[in-house]
Order: structure tokens, then sequence, then C-alpha cells
């Protein structure tokens, strides 16, 4: 940590938002002598990683699992520098995904890769092959770990080399699945059960990749992909006290309307109430379109960061509809990611005809509910521009708010019977809900949507002709979620300190 001197002298950070991205660069601000100054819209840390409460239940909005969870892979190093695992109990549940169908049969993602070979063997024997080659790779991939100790910004020929040699072994297997989606590999089956329930998942998500999906499946497998008990405010919570601890400040309820500019180069902020606060350094770990072309009026914009706001897919909006349930569910398996099941009578929810749901039950996290009860969330993919107008007629939003919470219920009854008469809470977030209270453009929760073409893209953390400025977060992370977003904030202060001969240091708690 550094002394009392060095925090006198240090160049000032100001950084907006304090969701991870942003306790992130606080955190590594601090242990490299940076005064630090965060600005968040919302009254609470973590941006999107967050829950909410209604009626004694927690509504958990973000994690389902946290790639870094358990010692020894790299990631785990980060989250123990900003001070998020220490004392924290880790679940590793047994199964990823459940999915089943109409006429009983369940197909099982186990996270051990041995145990879900011979599960889907067991179902389609006649796809052993294709089944194999599935189970290899991904044995294969448990043996890669992600490297995150340097920016990439800062390679030099010889982290090129090194970095070659580690991706040797994994080359051919990359540049096979990576170019492969989901979608694309459940044909692959002869099994038509198989190839139906591989493909539920992810039919709002065509081209989601195989590589995400392997790479998921391998975490899990080797136990640092575990969900942290308590869930994602908690998390948050840690890595606001280790920022604080380290000396840091944070303002909420202080939205920041524009970056102040001077000669090309960033000053300080501009809150909504006007008043203004400067700093050497403007770190945004905000939204993305907001920061460039509010924030900052589209004046520092290439043709290239254009064609990103215009031409990248998005990750769909998420309408989150959580239900709290007086029952315990202990006969129901607990899952990484729900139980995706059939509608033998399809049921209209949000406009749009499902003949699939998934249910998320968290029976494995008794702190989200009274004992005996558990919390039971259903997210589907929505439409931005459908609430956003809705939204212009609170008495209609509510109403159709409403309409929706019913609409799931019905479609629960069909794999629950019963539980319409268990329902204590019921709350429902729309895209739209996400816009207000985390600034997310278009309700995108997560950013850029993870395809063959942005998986292997690099974003730059900085904006053409703009000078002390940086941003950090998921919109220069294809893919986003949380491990990128710890990452970015952590390099955009290894690149600071570059810039400034500053040897970079970190430190655990």
């Amino acid at each position: 940590m550094p002394n009392s001197g060095e925090r006198a002298a240090g160049k000032s950070i100001i950084i907006i938002g304090a969701g991870i991205a942003g306790l992130s660069a606080g955190c590594y601000g601090r242990m490299n002598g940076y005064r630090t100054q965060i600005f968040e819209r919302h009254n609470i840390p973590g941006g999107v990683c967050t829950a909410w409460q209604r009626k004694g239940y927690t509504i958990d909005g973000c994690i389902h699992w946290l790639v870094g969870s358990s010692p020894g892979s790299n990631f785990h190093r980060l989250w123990q520098e900003v001070g998020a695992v220490q004392g924290r109990p880790m679940i590793d549940l047994e199964e990823y995904l459940r999915v089943e169908s109409e006429d009983g049969q369940t197909l099982i993602l186990y996270a051990n890769i041995d145990r879900l070979e011979q599960h889907l063997l067991e179902l389609a024997p006649e796809d052993a092959r294709t089944i194999k080659a599935f189970t290899r790779a991904v044995r294969r991939f448990t043996r890669f770990d992600l490297p995150v100790d340097k920016a990439p910004e800062l390679y030099g020929l010889t982290d090129r080399m090194r970095q070659g040699v580690i991706m040797l072994p994994f080359l051919r297997p990359f540049l096979k699945w990576s170019k492969l989606s989901v979608r694309d590999f459940a044909e692959r089956f002869r099994n038509p059960f198989l190839r139906e329930a591989l493909a539920a998942p992810v039919v709002d998500a065509p081209e989601f990749p195989m590589i995400a999906f392997m790479m998921t499946l391998a975490w899990l497998h080797n136990k640092t992909g575990g969900y942290p008990l308590g869930g994602s405010l908690p998390f948050a919570r840690a890595i606001e006290q280790r920022y604080l601890d380290l000396g840091g400040a944070i303002q909420y309820s202080a939205r920041v309307s524009k970056i102040l500019v001077e000669n090309d180069r960033a000053v300080g902020v501009k809150l909504t109430d006007g008043t203004e606060h400067r700093g050497d350094v403007v770190i945004s770990a905000a939204d993305g379109h907001t920061t460039i072309f509010d924030m900052l009026d589209g004046r520092y914009v290439d043709e290239k960061i254009k064609g990103y706001y215009e031409n990248l897919t998005l990750f769909p909006p998420l309408l989150l509809v959580a239900l709290g349930i007086a029952n315990s569910f202990e006969d129901v398996p607990s899952t990484v990611s729900g139980i995706s099941f059939s509608l033998a009578s399809p049921v209209v929810i949000d406009g749009k005809e499902r003949k699939r749901l998934a249910v998320k039950v968290y029976n494995f996290d008794p702190s989200l509910a009274p004992p005996g009860k558990t919390v039971v969330i259903v997210g589907l993919n929505s439409d931005y521009d459908r609430w956003k107008q809705l939204r212009e007629d609170p008495d209609r939003y509510r109403a159709e708010k409403e309409k929706t919470a019913d609409q799931v219920i019905v479609a629960l009854e069909q794999r629950f019977p019963g539980i319409s008469s268990q329902v204590e809470m019921r709350d429902v977030a729309t895209p739209v809900t996400w816009e207000r209270y985390t600034g997310n453009w278009r309700g995108s929760y997560e950013g850029w949507f993870p395809t063959a073409k942005t998986m292997r893209m690099r974003m730059s953390k900085t904006l053409p002709g703009l000078d002390s400025f940086y941003m950090a977060g998921q919109w220069v992370e294809p893919g986003g979620g949380l491990p990128p977003a710890v990452m970015s904030g952590r390099h955009s202060i290894q690149i600071l300190c570059k810039k400034d001969k500053k040897r970079f240091v970190t430190s655990t708690p």
C-alpha cells in the first residue's frame, strides 16, 4: 500500500462508475500511489453486478459462476488483489444446465467432463464420435489458463513469443472450435433429442460460439467457476471495501453528464447537479455509448469506433422475472444456469409465444430467501424498444410488468404444479430498468455479444486524439462479464503507470 507521502504526491484520477471495472481501476490506482475519486450514478457499488431486496427475498441480477473462484488460476489472484474472494465460501455445483423435453428425456450438462461424456454416450451412442471429439477438446481446455498479468497493449516481442509458446498446444482446438457456433455444432448430432436440446439454450443467440461454451465447462470441471455464496452485491461490496481501505473515495448518486476537455486533454468531469471535479486523468468505466457520444459529444471517434456501435451485435437486453416462493425446492437439482423445459401448452410472454422456458432455482443459496423458501428467476431475451415505448406511459408500463409476471407463473405451473399458490413476492426488471440503474446502452447488460469475430477482437482503451483518458469495462472487452471487468481496470492502471514511467505494483490484503 502506498505510504502517505506517495498518496499526497501522486497524480489524481477521476473514475466514472463504481461497477467492477471502476472499482478495480480504483483499487489498482491506489496500490500505485494515485489519488482516486469514483463518481457513481447509483447509490450502491457493483453496476450490473448487483442485487435488490423485495419482501425479505434477495434478487440476484448477475453472478451465475465466477471464473477464478478457486486458488491456482490467474484470475483468482486478481480477485484476491481486489479483496473479492477472501473468506467468501464458493459453491461448486455438479450440474451446469438441464434441458428437459416434453416426452420426459433430460440432457444434463454435468460440470465433470467424464460424467458428462458418459451421460451423452448413454443418450446417443450413435453420436459417439462427435461426443468424444467434443469432450476431448474440453479436457484440453482444462489445462489452459487465461493470461491476465499484463495489458496486451504493453506486450513486447518477448511477451508475444512467450504467449505464443503458451498458446501453441491449444492453437488447433481454438481455431477449430472458435469458428463454430453452438447451434451449428448441435446440427452435427444424429440423435434428434440431443440435436434439439443442445440448441435450446441458444435459440435466441444462434451465433454463440462453441469455444465460449467449452471454456465454461472447462472452468466448471476445474472447480474454478464457482458461485460466491450471497451472490453479487456482497461480492461488489467486498471490492468497494478493499478500495476504501486503500484510501480511495467514492461519491454515490453522482451522475456524470460531461467529461471536461481542454486542449484535447481530459481534465475532469461535470455532474448533473452542475458541479465540476478536476483530475489529472479520467477513466470511464461507464457505458461506452454514453461515454463516447454523450459525455464527449462524439468528438473523439474514428470509423472503427463508429463501426463498433453501428454494426456489432449486442447482448440481447434482459427481461428478468423474479419470484419469492414458499417452497424449499429440495427435490429440484441445483444448477449453475438453470432448467430449460418444454411447455406442453405454449404461453405468450412479453408479446412472444414461448414453447420453452428456462428457470433458475436458487435452492443452493439459502441467504437469498427466508428459511424454507426460495428465489426463482426467469430471464428472457427481450425487446428494448418495446419496453422503452411502454415506459412513456407509467400505468401501461406497470400493467405490462404485472401481466408478464402472471404469464411466467402460468408457464412455471406446467413444470412445478402448485407453484402459483406459493408465490409470495414478484418483481419484474425490464431492459429499461437496466438502463435506468446502470446506464447500459439499450439495456444490454454485457455489452458486445461474443461471436467468432468478436471473440478475437482487441479494442483500444483510449480514444483517438484525446489525452489523459482511458476506458475500462465491458465496452472495451468483447464478451463482457466480471473477469474482463476486473482485468480491464487493472490494465488501464498498468498502461498509465507505463506512461508515467512507474513500476506497476500490486498487493493482497
